[in-house]
Order: C-alpha cells, then structure tokens, then sequence
C-alpha cells in the first residue's frame, strides 16, 4: 500500500517538484521544532526560575501563614462564614468571585457585626482596617491601586492580635471548622 501511493506521488507530482518540497521542508520543519522548544518550552522556564530568583514570595503564589500554616493566598480570596472575622463581598457585587480585596466602606460596615460577636471595640476594629489600608497604599507605591482592605491579611491580623479572642481558629483553618 504504502509503495502504491509512493508511485501515484511520484506521477503526479514531478521530479523537481519533489526536490524543491524535500529541500524546503526539511529546514521549515527543522525551524518549527526549534521554534516550539525556544517558544513553548525554554522561554517558560526561564520565565518560572526568573521569577523564583526574583520575587520568590509572588512566584509561589503570594501564600500567607497564620502560626507557620499556610492558611491561603494573598491573591485569591476566601469566604469565611463565621461572624467573627471580615467577609468577602457577595459573588453578586464582584466581578469575579476570586477577589481578595473589598472596599474600606465594605470593611468599616463590618465592624457593628464583628464587635458584637468577639466583644472586641470598634475602634480596634477600624484601628484594623486603616492599618491594612495604609500596608496596601504603600505596597503599591502610593499611587498605583484605589484603597482597599486585603480580607484574608485583616483576618490574620486580628487573628495573631487577639489569640484570646480567636482562639478557636488555633490550628484550624480560618472558617474555625477542623
């Protein structure tokens, strides 16, 4: 069979014809493959060990601790369903649901709900909420981002701050469910 259409090939198609495919294929296909291995494989790579090098902390998905933990990404954002700490907004007022940040208005109209489930003053709360939005204004030097309040990073602060308050987030994840 496969002499067959070598023979039909080989009538149909003339002799310089085939010189000239067999001439410019083989360095056309020898460019793709070089091409797929510079592109596809090698610029990646070097891609992911710059970044490892470089910005170590960003590279390996920006992961935040809580008593040496990882208790989740700086970049993504988490629920969290008990009352005591601050929430994300609802999936119906963000344009993605992977949003870690909320407005400080959002933050500040938290603070009446968790005071009166941990007993902590609003004050510290607020106190709370201005600290993380002055990290993330001078994170983003000043000028470049709106004000915001970084949900999971206010959480690990009150969290660490008042281990008395949140004691029950001790060696478990930070919905307090084990």
């Amino acid at each position: 069979m496969r002499n067959f259409s070598k023979s039909i090939f080989n009538k149909i198609v003339s002799k310089d014809v085939r010189i000239i495919l067999r001439q410019g294929l083989n360095p056309s296909l020898r460019i793709v493959m070089l091409m797929i291995l510079a592109t596809g494989i090698a610029y990646p790579l070097l891609l992911v060990l710059i970044g490892d090098v470089t910005l170590p902390f960003q590279s390996t998905g920006s992961m935040l601790t809580l008593d040496g933990k990882i208790v989740g990404s700086k970049l993504i954002a988490q629920e969290f369903k008990t009352e005591k700490l601050f929430h994300i907004r609802s999936a119906s007022n963000s344009t993605s649901t992977v949003d870690p940040h909320i407005s400080p208005e959002d933050a500040y109209a938290q603070v009446g709900r968790i005071s009166k489930a941990t007993g902590l003053p609003e004050s510290t709360l607020k106190t709370a909420i201005q600290f993380n939005i002055e990290k993330n204004k001078v994170s983003n030097v000043l000028v470049f981002a709106p004000p915001y309040v970084n949900v999971l990073e206010v959480n690990i602060q009150l969290i660490s701050g008042y281990p008395d308050v949140y004691h029950e987030f001790a060696n478990r994840n930070l919905n307090g469910v084990s």
